[in-house]
């Protein structure tokens, strides 16, 4: 029986030179057999979502965070009730989730970044080519939110893995793409707070580094490729 795999992708950080805002670029990865169904589970976000009073939508990590767009008049128990439904969502779905990333301010030019990032995807996929290569066929879903990670995505993975089919989708339109946008905020908060530097919004969600392991960190990790 032919097998099929789908990766998202979604990314944090933008191809610029180094800025305070901004130090990292970050590449998340989920992978999903596609014999797993997730039908079920996320019947079962939607209705969580509905009984907790707020229309269906694409579920954004980073802006429930910083209490931006659709999430700015939300309090802070609003936001998090939203953020736990993803996190129940991960707990239902069987995924695996990798995320790549590099320091900016140790890139020359955004030629450096481009090559950097091209190398780690290379070296993670060659690690894991025995799983890969279980697949006859993978899916890649990913916005073309950068036009240089397209690039990079396209030239890379048609390479190193069999029968890869590259699709433009929009978060609303594939529920493991509001999964994989979770999991790459996450990372990015355990990496600032790794350094001592979370931001005041990440503080007023997440309280400390021992609160956001136990309730986030812990809970995406059991999932982790490494």
């Amino acid at each position: 029986m032919k097998r099929t795999l789908d990766i998202a992708i979604d990314e944090s950080g933008d191809f610029g030179g180094y800025q305070m805002h901004s130090p990292y670029y970050f590449i998340a990865m989920l992978f999903h057999d596609t014999k797993n169904d997730i039908n079920e589970a996320s019947k079962l976000l939607d209705s969580q979502i509905i009984n907790l009073g707020y229309d269906i939508h694409a579920i954004h990590t980073g802006p429930i965070i910083r209490r931006e767009d659709r999430y700015k008049n939300f309090n802070i128990d609003e936001r998090k009730k939203l953020l736990n439904a993803l996190i129940h969502f991960n707990r239902r779905v069987n995924v695996m989730y990798n995320v790549l990333y590099i320091e900016k301010k140790e890139c020359a030019d955004i030629i450096d970044v481009i090559t950097k990032l091209s190398k780690k995807i290379h070296v993670f996929i060659k690690k894991h080519e025995d799983f890969f290569h279980q697949f006859d066929k993978i899916n890649v879903y990913y916005d073309n939110g950068q036009i240089e990670l397209t690039r990079i995505l396209t030239s890379t993975l048609s390479v190193l893995l069999p029968n890869v089919i590259f699709h433009r989708v929009k978060p609303f339109e594939y529920k493991l793409s509001q999964l994989i946008d979770m999991y790459c905020s996450l990372e990015l908060t355990a990496l600032k707070f790794d350094k001592n530097t979370p931001s005041q919004s990440e503080l007023e969600v997440f309280y400390n580094y021992r609160t956001f392991k136990k309730d986030y960190l812990n809970k995406i990790r059991k999932k982790r490729l490494e």
